[in-house]
């Protein structure tokens, strides 16, 4: 079994928990998921920095701009995970970012590397359901699952392309988009959007998990209760963004993840 699905089949609802690669610099940000896992993260999404985050609100734009800027990118980001999955053999880990870097590598290639650093899953934000053959079946060879997106205006055929998608190649959990606009949004109703991640769970067979908006334990707990976990993104980064030396920002993601995880937990 992938590394996700057991960690998706146990018993405690799922924390997962982005963090922008290479911001402030790809060893900080080692560490930093370091934290995350020892304060009860489940699954760490990596993300790739990119110069146009169509998908990201002001807060991961920022972060993207500081990582290119000291270096960060696709390669960096896959050293760094080999270096989590080193301290770390049983957390789940999710190449997260956008479709351009994996073209200009190769997909072939950029799934192999992913392989070969760790990575159980990729999730790409800007790859439709109807696209993207080829990379989910260089994918599914190396037994990396893609991980489908849903929104709260999927259609039922959006819905219905997502599950055929996974024919292609397995997805361990789907993203539940819980807000229209970028990351970062603050309009989150957190237990609707709980309640509709448990109704795709069952019309697509997989558990999902709540993303944008979780910045609270409350947030986490009311989202947690009807859907499979909960992804904290914006939070946990702006949590860096204002952290004013290594050891502050340590100390802060540490908080923020231990809290979230009470959250989780009490659902």
């Amino acid at each position: 079994m992938n590394r996700l699905d057991r960690i998706f089949g146990g018993e405690r609802k799922v924390l997962v928990a982005y963090l922008c690669m290479g911001d402030p610099s790809i060893e900080e940000s080692i560490d930093l998921a370091q934290a995350c896992v020892r304060a009860g993260a489940d699954v760490l999404e990596l993300g790739v920095p990119f110069s146009d985050p169509i998908a990201d609100g002001p807060v991961i734009a920022r972060a993207s701009q500081r990582s290119i800027a000291a270096g960060g990118g696709l390669q960096a980001t896959l050293r760094a995970a080999r270096v989590i999955r080193a301290a770390a053999p049983d957390v789940g880990l999710v190449l997260f970012g956008y479709y351009n870097p994996l073209l200009a590598r190769g997909e072939s290639r950029a799934v192999g590397e992913a392989a070969e650093a760790g990575i159980d899953a990729l999730l790409v934000v800007d790859l439709p359901a109807e696209e993207g053959d080829s990379l989910r079946a260089a994918a599914s060879v190396r037994g990396l699952g893609i991980v489908p997106l849903l929104a709260p205006t999927s259609s039922a055929d959006r819905v219905a392309a997502a599950r055929f998608s996974m024919a292609h190649a397995p997805a361990p959990f789907v993203y539940y988009v819980s807000v229209m606009g970028v990351t970062g949004s603050n309009a989150l109703q957190a237990a609707s959007a709980g309640a509709r991640a448990g109704a795709l769970a069952t019309a697509m067979g997989r558990p999902v998990v709540v993303g944008f908006g979780i910045d609270s334990r409350e947030k986490a707990r009311d989202a947690a209760r009807q859907a499979a976990g909960v992804v904290v993104g914006t939070a946990l980064v702006r949590t860096i963004e204002l952290g004013a030396t290594p050891a502050d920002r340590r100390s802060a993601v540490e908080r923020l993840i231990r809290d979230l995880r009470a959250g989780v937990d009490e659902a």
